[in-house]
């Protein structure tokens, strides 16, 4: 299939073109800093931001889709699930 925006830039703003499951951990950084994350089961998030802020995301709603830039998702106070990284 052909694609009429492949000799456009790809901003943040775009819609993303690839993704990987989020298994979240206290050891490493994901392979890939996000454009977003899909959160597909309710509940906290612990990040670490593209900056290198560490923050926590509370009552996040199933179905949620978070246009941040992460580079880390913290085994320790994430209790959400299914977590999908966009790219």
């Amino acid at each position: 299939m052909s694609d009429p925006f492949a000799s456009h830039a790809a901003s943040l703003t775009a819609p993303a073109a690839d993704g990987f499951q989020i298994t979240p951990t206290d050891g490493s950084d994901l392979s890939q800093t996000t454009r977003a994350i899909y959160v597909g089961g309710p509940g906290n998030l612990s990040l670490v931001l593209h900056s290198g802020a560490s923050i926590t995301l509370t009552g996040v709603p199933a179905g949620s889709l978070l246009p941040l830039r992460i580079k880390k998702v913290a085994a320790t106070g994430t209790t959400a699930t299914a977590l999908v990284g966009l790219l």
